[in-house]
């Protein structure tokens, strides 16, 4: 119960900073850019807390597990999509949305195409964002079912509550704030648990060959096959379906992602991108593989858990002490929590800018916009539990967001800041051919979107595009 007593309060603390920092959110400019303030280092915070989340500490950790160091490129892609945000994108569309006071990812595909672009990509990102929140529901759930015992569903609905009531009460403003808080609790714990977590593996594993050599009974081959894992967990570039596949899946997102694009446009210039969003890639390459080296440790140390998520709250709780368990736990959960809050943010935004005020009522005023946002935020929070209680695992549920993310966003955003020739009926074809590839390698493939698949759908967006340019173009 000691263990349940440091998350309580500590989400505790995290609801009072968020609803009082709340105080100074004046209207919906505040909620959804920040009022365009940001420094660097607050951007930074903010950016690398929404990033570490359940995939990056409770999926990566169990893709550690399951595959080995090749898990390492879960992480390794988001900090190298990240770069190309940090050194090209961000300020290019920071600029343009300073400018012209757009304030989604909607907004700026509206402005740079047409409604049609906005409305479509904007569909797709209400189901693939909804899918990543019940994605960071279930690293919640596992890390309190491993607690107290909590079942599944009940964990999803606490973290959802937590999330709902600091976002929905100040938006972007009160998240970024709450961030710095989330990140000092994940660096810190990480960083001191990981040294200590392979102190006990090697102690392990030198137990068990000193008893193996003395011939002594009850280790056998197997004990020691499942203590030293086989050569293939040490292969950086591919085991399992883990490796260098996943740049196809994951670092398209991080360049486009509407959430971290929004944050982007909280920045107060161009310096101010370039440095927060390039430390923030350069702190996601170096933390890649604190996940990995955890879940291998987990494979040792538990090589019969009953599913791969429970690696990290099992090391966390029965291999460190006390304190640094309570610290691990603390900073998983705010690992999922920070994470879940970008997320929300990226729903709700979407739905009271792009869907209300464009499409339901253009005559919104301001504080008829602010209300809808947190009402978003309530539903999000609703629908992301279905989708977790659903969701086998971290990696099932965020597998989904970043393939449709990819496809339908990559294409359209890329070209509409860098070609002047790109239109509607272009950026409508680009989504298209992905969306359609996609569905085609999720039937040769299997259900469960992969690297594979995000390639494939990424090579399908391109190929329309392509055509829409030189074929439709031609012919018009």
């Amino acid at each position: 119960m000691a263990y349940l007593a440091i998350i309580v309060i500590y989400s505790l603390a995290q609801i009072a900073l968020g609803v009082w920092v709340a105080r100074r959110v004046k209207g919906s400019r505040d909620f959804f850019v920040a009022g365009r303030a940001l420094g660097p280092g607050l951007l930074f915070a903010t950016l690398l807390a929404a990033n570490i989340g359940a995939g990056s500490t409770i999926g990566a950790s169990g893709l550690g597990y399951r595959d080995g160091l090749a898990a390492v490129w879960w992480v390794g892609s988001a900090g190298l999509g990240s770069l190309v945000l940090a050194l090209w994108v961000g300020p290019r569309i920071r600029r343009v949305a300073a400018e012209h006071d757009l304030r989604t990812a909607g907004d700026f595909l509206e402005w740079r195409y047409d409604r049609r672009v906005r409305a479509t990509v904007s569909a797709l990102l209400w189901v693939g964002t909804v899918a990543i929140l019940g994605g960071q529901l279930v690293g919640i759930a596992w890390i309190l079912n491993v607690v107290v015992g909590l079942p599944k569903i009940a964990g999803c609905a606490l973290g959802a509550v937590v999330v709902t009531v600091y976002f929905g009460a100040g938006g972007f403003k009160s998240s970024a704030v709450v961030n710095v808080v989330q990140l000092t609790v994940k660096l810190v714990g990480f960083v001191i648990a990981l040294p200590l977590v392979l102190a006990v593996v090697a102690v392990e594993i030198d137990e068990l060959l000193a008893v193996a050599a003395a011939g002594r009974r009850g280790i056998d081959e197997i004990d020691l096959r499942a203590a030293l894992p086989d050569p293939g967990m040490w292969n950086p570039w591919h085991n399992g379906s883990s490796g260098w596949i996943y740049l196809f899946m994951l670092a398209p997102n991080f360049i486009i992602s509407p959430g971290l694009l929004q944050k982007v446009y909280g920045a107060r210039d161009d310096r101010t991108v370039r440095i927060g969003v390039g430390l923030n890639a350069v702190a996601l390459l170096l933390y890649a593989l604190i996940p990995t080296l955890l879940g291998m440790s987990a494979r040792v140390l538990h090589p019969d858990l009953p599913a791969r998520d429970l690696s990290l709250p099992y090391l966390f709780m029965h291999d460190l002490p006390f304190w640094v368990g309570g610290l691990g736990l603390a900073a998983v959960f705010s690992a999922e929590v920070s994470a879940a809050d970008a997320v929300l943010f990226m729903l709700a935004t979407s739905l009271s800018q792009d869907l209300y005020k464009r499409f339901i009522n253009p005559a919104a005023t301001d504080a008829q916009v602010l209300r809808v946002a947190r009402g978003a935020s309530v539903f999000g929070g609703g629908a992301a539990i279905v989708v977790a209680f659903f969701s086998k695992s971290v990696i099932d549920a965020l597998s989904l967001f970043y393939t449709l993310l990819a496809v339908s966003f990559f294409v359209p955003v890329v070209a509409g800041l860098y070609s002047r020739r790109a239109r509607a009926i272009d950026a409508l074809a680009a989504v298209g051919g992905g969306v359609l590839m996609v569905a085609v390698a999720i039937a040769q493939h299997g259900a469960v979107p992969s690297g594979i698949v995000s390639l494939y759908g990424l090579a399908g967006a391109f190929v329309a595009f392509g055509v829409a340019v030189f074929f439709i173009r031609s012919h018009a």
